[in-house]
């Protein structure tokens, strides 16, 4: 079993945020979620990895892939 599939709640929430706040950076993110900023800076690989793909723009906010149909 991957290690991601441990967090997969934890990823919907921080997933959750970014689908409603597009653009939102990190340490917003991390206030969001009453962590610490390194925390989310360690899960973003995981939740590639898990599939939850997102850019990061010049100010590092987090803006979600949007899939072609």
């Amino acid at each position: 079993m991957a290690f991601w599939r441990k967090k997969t709640r934890e990823f919907d929430k921080i997933n959750h945020i970014i689908q409603q706040k597009p653009g939102i950076t990190q340490a917003d993110l991390s206030r969001a979620l009453n962590v610490q900023r390194s925390t989310i800076s360690r899960r973003l690989p995981g939740m590639e990895e898990a599939g939850y793909l997102y850019s990061e723009d010049k100010r590092g906010g987090l803006w979600p892939f949007k899939r072609k149909r």
